[in-house]
């Protein structure tokens, strides 16, 4: 942008949300003149003429330093251009200049600068409220024009006034040069401006507010995650491109009748995505039946799936349909499909390619429309590398593949979640509570999440049953997100091996969330190990 191309009404703008007005992405004000003559008596019958000079030339200087920073960012060519802090005199409503001189001396490489200006706004409120002047009164404008001048040039340079209508000279005119080019005449100005430091405040200052504004864009972050707790996406709150285009996919998927394959960690939202998928897809008005492959044995997982006939094995008293057949015309979600043996394994791959089903001790094939979603925290291609996983099965289940990403992957949208569980825990338990703090959220923001959303759940749940005030403080979260570093179980030296190894498995156990493989590999054992301990120890 150049200097002929400033115009009020394209750099001025209001925000009907705030009522805040911005010059050039800056908060600015927009203040009466006479209002400011007021203030500029006031100083004067309060504290007299030398240091109401004082505090107007060095708020006009600090107003002149922040524009030209202010320009220098928004408009390099404006900060550039000599012409630059006059018109931007003119945009204010300050005053006008008609007239401008810029010469280069070669002493002390020194540069003089002269400006006549017309219809200075202190001039004419000097004049209205307090009559006319013996001495010059732009006292704001010549701290402006050193203000400014300074910041441009990275040298102190200094104005002050030679004529001023306010002493009843027929124009006001300043002139400036850099600190050390200047004759005598600035020694009794100086006092005025107290400049030995005020570069270096106001750079100080700068840098200070920069970091202020980051820690407010910051905050409008996360309140505009909290205080919008609906989504366009039916369904989920989500902020992160990650789930954003897992969505997508899924919004594509749910139009085909494919098997999809969901993965992702516990707690990730599985079962919640495989939902989605069947409420968005044609089969929407039909069931949709979930099944936990992992918390079966073989053989009930068999009659769970595919039914049985009348005294198919001992206690099959009567006939009964199995889960392949109540969810004919929707949808079946097999979770921790990754948990199935290699012989149900072989059952299964069975279905998915015949469409057609067996119940226990019948021959009679019966045909089955369904969508099949299945799901597992598990690697698969390398369960299949290590034999664990049939190979045909996994290119059946995986024709579409959806990875969701554990929730420390995208922090955009642990506040809206946290947000969610809020006013669902908040109602069903009939409390009162208006939101999470500050404090609250920055520890939601940095904690890890190995729990992933559940745990998310659980946190929310616990601070809403037991905040104390209106607002969720830092102290009603739970111990491991306000010290996630704290030892989970301290050991105590007088407890025997059996305890402590008890006691360990249990804490794992939690860790994971109750899941079992996940908690087996961190505590460096095979499942079956696990397993076998939970039943010596008593573990559920």
């Amino acid at each position: 942008m150049k200097v002929e191309d400033l115009f009020l009404n394209s750099l001025l703008n209001h925000s009907d949300k705030d009522a805040s007005v911005s010059f050039m992405q800056q908060r600015v004000l927009i203040m009466d003149s006479l209002a400011l003559g007021l203030l500029r008596k006031e100083l004067i019958d309060t504290l007299g003429s030398h240091e109401a000079r004082k505090i107007l030339t060095r708020f006009g200087y600090a107003h002149g330093w922040r524009t030209a920073k202010m320009v220098q960012d928004e408009s390099p060519d404006v900060f550039n251009d000599e012409r630059g802090g006059e018109q931007l005199h003119k945009l204010f409503g300050l005053v006008n200049t008609t007239k401008r001189i810029e010469v280069k001396e070669a002493e002390n490489d020194g540069l003089l600068i002269r400006t006549r200006m017309e219809n200075s706004y202190e001039a004419e409120q000097q004049l209205n409220l307090l009559g006319k002047s013996t001495e010059a009164s732009c006292w704001t404008l010549t701290g402006f024009a050193s203000g400014y001048e300074t910041f441009k040039r990275g040298r102190e340079m200094y104005f002050i006034e030679t004529k001023c209508m306010a002493m009843g000279d027929p124009y006001c005119e300043m002139e400036g040069h850099f600190k050390e080019c200047w004759d005598h005449r600035l020694q009794e100005h100086l006092p005025y401006f107290q400049m030995d430091n005020i570069s270096q405040t106001l750079a100080e200052q700068q840098s200070l507010l920069k970091q202020l504004e980051d820690r407010l864009a910051a905050r409008r972050n996360e309140l505009s995650a909290l205080d919008n707790p609906i989504d366009p996406i039916p369904g989920f709150l989500v902020r992160s491109p990650q789930m954003i285009k897992v969505i997508n996919i899924a919004t594509l998927a749910a139009k085909v009748n494919s098997t999809i394959l969901v993965s992702g960690d516990s707690g990730v939202g599985k079962e919640h995505i495989s939902r989605f998928i069947h409420q968005m897809s044609s089969r929407s008005q039909g069931p949709f039946i979930s099944i936990n492959c992992s918390a079966l044995s073989d053989s009930l997982l068999e009659a769970e799936l595919f039914g049985h006939i009348k005294g198919a094995f001992t206690g099959a008293d009567k006939a009964r349909i199995g889960l392949f057949e109540e969810a004919n015309g929707g949808t079946l979600f097999l979770d921790e499909i990754g948990e199935t043996s290699l012989n149900m394994q072989v059952k299964l791959l069975r279905v998915l390619q015949e469409r057609k089903i067996k119940r226990i001790g019948e021959n009679k094939e019966r045909p089955i429309d369904i969508r099949v979603i299945a799901a597992t925290n598990r690697h698969l291609s390398d369960e299949v590398k290590q034999g664990h996983f049939r190979k045909d099965l996994f290119y059946r289940l995986r024709v579409i593949e959806l990875h969701i990403p554990n929730l420390s992957k995208r922090r955009e949208d642990i506040l809206p979640i946290a947000n969610l569980f809020l006013y669902k825990f908040n109602d069903t338990m009939e409390r009162d509570v208006i939101g999470l703090s500050h404090c609250a959220t920055q520890r939601l923001m940095h904690y890890a999440w190995p729990g992933n959303v559940r745990e998310l759940s659980n946190a929310i749940e616990y601070a809403v049953a037991l905040c104390r005030g209106r607002w969720i403080e830092e102290t009603d979260l739970p111990a491991e997100i306000i010290n996630p570093k704290a030892q989970l179980h301290a050991i105590d030296p007088l407890k025997s091996l059996e305890d402590i190894e008890k006691q360990h498995i249990e804490v794992a156990l939690k860790y994971h969330n109750g899941d079992k493989r996940a908690a087996a590999a961190s505590l460096g054992i095979v499942l079956s190990t696990l397993y076998r301990k939970l039943s010596h120890y008593q573990l559920s």
